[in-house]
């Protein structure tokens, strides 16, 4: 993993859906300063496509996706602005 993704906070949200695991992921992002990186790990398919969206559409730079099990994903996004 680069230096640059390296995420300052983790954010595990197996077990929600929609709407809940944008949520929790906006408002994990929204206590980290700009710059710092936030790791989120799910396990909703339709949120693998909808929280990547909502950062971009946010400001955020999402750095990747990467489906890491069966139905398990992980997320990496760098706060770009408040």
């Amino acid at each position: 993993m680069r230096e640059e993704e390296r995420p300052a906070k983790k954010l595990d949200i197996k077990g929600l859906v929609c709407p809940y695991t944008f949520v929790k992921a906006k408002l994990a992002i929204e206590d980290m300063e700009v710059g710092e990186v936030l790791e989120i790990v799910l396990d909703y398919p339709e949120a693998v496509n909808n929280i990547p969206k909502s950062m971009q559409d946010h400001g955020q730079k999402v750095l990747k996706v990467d489906k890491t099990g069966e139905k398990e994903w992980v997320i990496v996004v760098r706060k770009e602005k408040e």
